[in-house]
């Protein structure tokens, strides 16, 4: 079965799993079928042969057409010496040399036919077939690292099922019945007035500030705005027009030219910076600055809620109850201290998350049947892992 068609939420983990440390141990052994093939000889052996081999045939894919029958005369000259070239260079012990020597004599006549060509590659059958020592050994090494490639990919996507799976059971222990609302309503009112002080700040900065806000806050990962376009922030701060409010340019945007040459200096300007970053400007809201329901891990919204206090107080000053928002926001902050806050928050993922087939799956015990199949199927994958190691 291949990666690819594997679903490790659909399939079966053991004999998925069981089928590829199959395929595994079958390219390992043809691996080593190959190498002993090339060690019978010898590796520099070979790699001779081969490459007079190589030789012989760049010059047959060259010349074969243009010499074979009545050909230029001069081109069938031509090739006879580069034949003699190569097989004067052979060493004197160098594998299957009598038969190189044998083709030159059949290639050094007044005149090559189609048969001629046919004795050709008679004669080269046994060097044809050490050359393809090497090759086999060379597909033998990619199919080896093509397959454990694809089990660690397996082992990849048991994981990710195998988290998956632990988090179902997790939220299948949680207390349906815990008082949620103790995180909730702090979020939700947090939530509330941030979205209006953003509003409000939005409304009443001109739009200069409010994109120099939000370029600000790419020092903040976990406060997810959308880095201003270059060529905005270059107009709003080397424009008049960038001192108005974002509203107003919005507007500005969906007038004529020539209306619009009774507002602004440069309607060319505007139009070319402006109008082409509608969507942007349209999305840039507040949603970077609230609090997910369900909420993220305590030490996640530890670190978030730091850091949204310090993008908030940028702007929290300057409009109607923006301090109203630090103070729910420093509530939020508490919640994991103050609050049984995993046990909620496990019970509000699980009311959020928790639809009536896997609350089925739960009590049957599949789930649990699944987590260990694919656990089990994990441990065989990396136990095949480190019996075929890398190459």
């Amino acid at each position: 079965m291949s990666d690819a068609a594997f679903d490790p939420a659909t399939d079966d983990p053991r004999a998925a799993a069981d089928a590829l440390v199959a395929d595994l141990r079958e390219a390992s052994e043809a691996l080593d079928r190959a190498r002993d093939r090339v060690d019978a000889i010898g590796e520099s052996e070979l790699q001779a042969v081969a490459d007079t081999y190589d030789d012989l045939t760049t010059l047959f894919d060259r010349y074969e057409e243009e010499v074979t029958g009545d050909g230029d005369f001069q081109t069938f000259i031509e090739f006879q010496s580069q034949i003699a070239a190569v097989t004067e260079e052979l060493s004197e012990d160098l594998r299957h040399r009598d038969v190189f020597e044998r083709v030159d004599e059949l290639l050094q006549q007044r005149r090559l036919t189609e048969s001629d060509w046919r004795k050709v590659r008679s004669a080269l059958e046994p060097v044809r077939d050490d050359v393809a020592r090497i090759e086999d050994r060379r597909e033998a090494r990619e199919r080896y690292e093509d397959v454990r490639f694809t089990v660690e990919r397996r082992i990849d996507a048991l994981a990710d099922r195998i988290a998956d799976l632990e988090d179902l059971q997790r939220l299948g222990d949680a207390d349906l019945e815990a008082p949620t609302e103790r995180l909730r309503d702090p979020i939700e009112t947090y939530n509330d007035r941030v979205t209006d002080a953003f509003a409000a700040f939005r409304q009443s900065a001109g739009a200069r500030e409010l994109l120099d806000f939000v370029a600000k806050t790419q020092s903040y990962p976990l406060v997810g705005f959308e880095s201003p376009p270059d060529d905005l922030r270059e107009y709003v701060e080397t424009h008049e027009a960038g001192a108005e409010p974002m509203g107003q340019l919005l507007e500005y945007a969906d007038y004529s030219k020539s209306k619009l040459d009774h507002y602004v200096n440069d309607p060319d300007a505007l139009k070319r910076n402006v109008s082409t970053q509608r969507t942007y400007l349209r999305r840039l809201g507040p949603e970077p600055l609230t609090v997910d329901w369900p909420p993220p891990e305590a030490e996640t919204l530890r670190f978030r809620a730091r850091e949204l206090t310090s993008v908030v107080a940028r702007f929290a000053d300057d409009v109607e109850d923006g301090e109203g928002a630090l103070v729910a926001l420093r509530t939020v902050r508490e919640l994991p201290r103050e609050t049984d806050y995993e046990r909620l928050r496990d019970s509000a993922q699980a009311r959020a998350q928790l639809g009536s087939e896997e609350r089925d799956r739960l009590a049957s015990g599949e789930v649990a049947e699944e987590l260990d199949a694919c656990r089990d199927a994990r441990a065989r994958l990396e136990n095949a892992l480190e019996e075929y190691p890398a190459l």
